[in-house]
């Protein structure tokens, strides 16, 4: 049995759970979860203690970390990413990181597709059948999306452009998370999926006469 703390800030939802991970499977043993996406870093902190206190459990008492690495906006992504970083280097934990579209198709049936936000009229996107991704992630508005998919799952609004049956959940869970990591592979650095180019870009040195 593994003690998990899994973290998410890559879509609106600021995602904290602990979770008991054993050959039967995941059990959730406390979960916060806010839909706010302008208060990821004082969300998220406060969601960790507070599904730490759901479960009777403390700090010392997990095992290792799960975040998810996006897609999902840049400011998002960093508090996440880097709280997790900073609970495994001070706790001594591995610190596995996964796509967060994973964390949402992993529960589902069939051949889904799952979309997120990406602001600017596009979605994140990735396509599952019976759980796995078969497709993506990738970043498009909804009209370049392929949706022959049999159902929708992710965020409802953007869901809803795609005249699909829409199915749970709609944001990253703590047992999506956990299930979504391949646990036979030594945990690799965390790597942001961005997906688009900054939209800052540096100045190009203007050439000496």
């Amino acid at each position: 049995m593994t003690v998990v703390l899994a973290i998410d800030t890559a879509t609106p939802a600021v995602t904290a759970g602990v979770v008991r991970r054993g050959p039967s499977g995941v059990d959730v043993l406390g979960e916060r979860v806010t839909v706010d996406p302008r208060a990821h870093a004082e969300q998220l902190t406060p969601n960790v203690l507070g599904a730490l206190a759901d479960a009777g459990l403390s700090m010392a008492d997990l095992e290792a970390v799960v975040v998810g690495c996006g897609p999902g906006p840049f400011t998002g992504l960093r508090v996440g990413m880097a709280t997790a970083a900073a609970y495994g280097h001070a706790l001594g934990l591995p610190v596995f990181g996964v796509c967060s579209l994973d964390a949402i198709g992993v529960d589902t049936e069939g051949d889904v597709l799952v979309v997120t936000d990406a602001r600017r009229r596009e979605v994140y996107w990735a396509r599952y059948r019976d759980g796995v991704r078969v497709g993506g992630p990738a970043v498009d508005a909804p009209a370049d999306v392929p949706a022959d998919a049999s159902a929708v799952a992710g965020s409802p609004e953007h869901a809803a452009l795609f005249g699909l049956p829409q199915l749970p959940p709609t944001v990253p869970t703590a047992s999506g998370l956990v299930r979504a990591v391949d646990w036979d592979t030594p945990p690799e650095p965390l790597v942001p999926l961005y997906l688009r180019r900054p939209d800052a870009k540096p100045q190009q040195q203007s050439a000496r006469p």
